[in-house]
């Protein structure tokens, strides 16, 4: 399969595109070249062509220049990476996927499989991950296991985002923007020396979204507004000419309408069997519309479900049914030091809280089905220490150490308006099902990566991590358990890669590496016995071969690689249909075996004077091995070997042409690229109502710079793509899913004062 698709290279590279960014130029003896782009993907700082692995890197002008709200409208930069919000949750709830590879779910017992790191922090959960794109400097997303190197080992990838570090001088940069939907926004950054030897940055960003882009059919009202805002100090202290340290602080808080989900229920889901809850087709929600909901809405009436009377909730009052909030404080502490021209220490202390409440309409019907309150709380701290050894000799090495403990809680209510096989028992509903899940997460890891330079042109690395974690849960409600029970993994993971210097302009490398994602227990589950099972770590092997090179005097760069991913005990999240409590469970088993393989390249080019271009193709085959589980007593065995993996397209392609010319005392450029994303799943069952067609993301931008100003007018989702975000089949009661933002505009006016920033 993945040989047909190689044919399709030539047709992908001219429909797929990432978000407009500029290929970064330089001039030199009046020859327009392509700037070296330094990134920090082995702990120190290297030029990408030289580094021995698939790695994709935006500068901070590229970031800028995509006008980029998070991370999620940058996914196009790199192949093979798919970015959802899963609107399950506030503050961004991150399904990140890379080679076909991620966790979707909004329940914190489980590791992510795509790490994002802010500052060589480590963020362990799935909500807010979907991190806002202000103040970057650099972005890098790391394709394959990264177990070495990267605070809690990551099975997929890692993206590595490092913001501007305080510059010493007197500085201060302001953007302000205005779009559709009623949406502003500020940022500014001011930078100032405290004395010669510290420099201090503050921070601080707002944006306002007052109209939705979803209406309520049943009220008319609009849904989906927000309001983000944070507050950010960095200090940096030379303390001595080779000490050096900084400080960190970041708050920020998110007050918004709970993310609305559509109904997409079939003729065969209870919801739409029993009670006319049917979406209008395979493509089309309940309401005909991918914006339109139909919710209750705020007011606090919903309707009985079997017979439509209407009532006033008795859970939520008019004022709560529909707020969400979403507050995170971070704290960083490092330490630079230099203890000799050969040896550097290096120290990172972090410190990420979140506090977050939502109340979800899962149902997206105006009665009440299926709704829940989920305030909950999230911590985590991690320390790390590196030794780096670099003489200027043949040896070069980095030995550390990574400590981590987190915990979060969540008291889970679920009010169920279906159960009426229960009114017997515990008489009229609805009912109010509480539950409350406390997990805590203690682990440690020792690591070392090395090159050896065997000649000029042969260059071996060799890598490995030892991990141990050990996991506490605790669960009260409806599982009613009284033990508290603990599992303990450990994993040695190693790496090995060859590099093959063939000229300045072309390299060449083969790897082999290991990822590892921890074991762990249910977050969500109906018995004791599922609260007290744990499942084990999923591992995968891979190997990987590719090439760096440039060509036309510096003038093209063209990068690729191909992969083979051995996935083991993988852990999948199983839906199944329960007697008790909720009628629904949510089951974690190591139940399948995999295999992945694919293709990546990635080109940027200076064409001629003001024109240049980015692109990338991802090609990929993931296909189940072995995929069977025991669904219980009224099922058996369930063989699910035929399924397609989760966000794992075979295609993912990126183009990106900028233009730019001299008009008048400044400087002009417009910017047009599409993102390509192939046909996928957005669901474990594969279920025909959530699958996503094909999409052409198209952005585009008009931009003009005289002096220290900027003003730029922009597009994004010209096209209008309604694509899934997410979308979960649950138990066969009903199906639910949001899709991406629609066509949005703005105009940013941005303006230096002083020194650039």
């Amino acid at each position: 399969m993945l040989k047909k698709r190689l044919s399709k290279f030539g047709l992908a590279l001219s429909v797929g595109a990432s978000a407009a960014l500029t290929a970064p130029m330089v001039t030199a003896a009046g020859v327009d070249q392509l700037e070296e782009v330094v990134v920090t993907a082995r702990k120190r700082q290297e030029n990408l062509q030289s580094v021995g692995m698939s790695v994709s890197a935006l500068t901070k002008a590229d970031i800028e220049n995509s006008f980029a709200r998070d991370i999620q409208d940058l996914a196009g930069m790199a192949p093979n990476l798919i970015i959802d919000d899963t609107a399950q949750g506030p503050g961004g709830v991150a399904a990140i996927y890379i080679r076909g590879i991620g966790v979707a779910d909004v329940e914190k017992n489980f590791d992510p499989a795509v790490g994002v790191a802010v500052d060589g922090v480590f963020i362990g959960a799935n909500s807010g991950g979907i991190l806002k794109s202000m103040d970057l400097e650099r972005l890098e997303v790391l394709r394959g296991p990264q177990g070495t190197l990267f605070g809690r080992n990551t099975i997929a990838g890692v993206i590595n985002l490092a913001r501007t570090q305080p510059t010493g001088e007197l500085g201060a940069k302001i953007k302000v923007g205005a779009g559709d939907y009623d949406t502003t926004t500020f940022e500014g950054v001011f930078n100032f020396p405290i004395t010669d030897n510290v420099a201090a940055k503050l921070s601080g960003a707002k944006r306002e979204q007052d109209e939705g882009y979803f209406k309520n059919v049943n009220t008319g009202d609009d849904l989906g507004r927000m309001d983000y805002q944070s507050l950010g100090a960095n200090i940096l202290w030379s303390a001595t000419e080779n000490l050096e340290l900084e400080f960190t602080v970041q708050k920020e808080e998110t007050d918004q309408d709970s993310p609305p989900l559509l109904n997409t229920s079939q003729a065969d889901a209870v919801f739409c069997a029993a009670y006319g809850y049917c979406a209008t087709s395979t493509s089309k929600p309940l309401t005909g519309d991918r914006y339109k909901v139909g919710t209750a809405g705020p007011g606090g009436v919903v309707l009985d479900a079997a017979t439509g009377a209407a009532f006033q909730d008795p859970f939520f009052s008019s004022d709560q049914s529909r707020s969400a909030t979403f507050d995170a404080d971070t704290v960083i502490v490092e330490a630079r030091w230099d203890v000799t021209d050969a040896y550097r220490v290096d120290y990172i202390y972090g410190s990420w809280e979140t506090e977050e409440t939502v109340r979800n309409d899962w149902d997206g019907t105006p009665a009440l089905i299926f709704h829940t309150d989920r305030p909950a709380e999230y911590n985590q701290e991690s320390h790390e220490v590196r030794l780096t050894f670099d003489d200027g000799g043949a040896l070069k090495w980095t030995a550390g150490g990574y400590i981590w403990e987190s915990d979060y809680e969540i008291r889970l209510r679920s009010y169920i308006g279906f159960r009426y096989d229960l009114e017997p028992y515990l008489g009229p509903g609805p009912y109010d099902f509480p539950q409350t899940t406390v997990q805590t997460t203690d682990s440690w890891a020792v690591f070392f990566e090395g090159d050896y330079a065997i000649d000029d042109q042969w260059t071996l690395t060799l890598g490995g991590r030892y991990t141990e974690d050990e996991k506490t849960t605790r669960q009260r409600g409806g599982v009613n358990t009284v033990s508290d029970p603990k599992e303990t993994w450990s994993e040695f993971t190693p790496k090995v890669a060859l590099n093959y210097q063939l000229s300045d302009e072309a390299m060449l490398y083969a790897s082999y590496s290991v990822g590892y994602r921890s074991g762990g227990f249910n977050g969500r589950v109906g018995t004791i016995e599922e609260a007290t099972t744990p499942y084990d770590p999923e591992t995968v092997d891979n190997l990987e071969f590719g090439f760096k090179t440039e060509w036309l005097d510096n003038r093209l760069r063209l990068n690729g690689s191909v992969f083979r991913m051995e996935y083991d005990d993988k852990q999948e999240e199983i839906h199944l249909p329960t007697d008790i409590g909720t009628g629904q469970k949510t089951v974690v088993a190591n139940a399948s075996t995999a295999t992945i393989q694919g293709l990546e390249l990635e080109l940027l080019a200076y064409l001629s004077e003001g024109l240049s271009i980015r692109a990338n193709l991802g090609l990929l085959d993931a296909e189940y091995d072995d995929f069977k589980f025991d669904a219980g007593a009224s099922e058996g065995i369930v063989d699910n070997t035929h399924l397609d993996f989760r966000r794992a397209p075979d295609t993912t392609a990126n183009l990106s042409v900028t233009y730019d010319w001299d008009i008048g005392s400044g400087n002009a450029w417009v910017q047009a690229g599409v993102h390509y994303i192939g046909e996928h799943e957005t669901n474990f069952e594969n279920s025909p109502e959530l699958h996503n067609d094909s999409q052409n993301l198209v952005d585009a931008s008009i931009n003009y710079k005289f002096g220290q100003t900027q003003i730029s007018l922009f597009g994004r989702n010209l096209t209008e793509e309604d694509g899934y975000g997410i979308g979960y089949d649950v138990a066969g009661l009903w199906s639910y899913a949001s899709p991406r933002a629609p066509r949005t505009w703005g105009i940013e006016v941005s303006h230096t004062f002083g020194a650039e920033n």
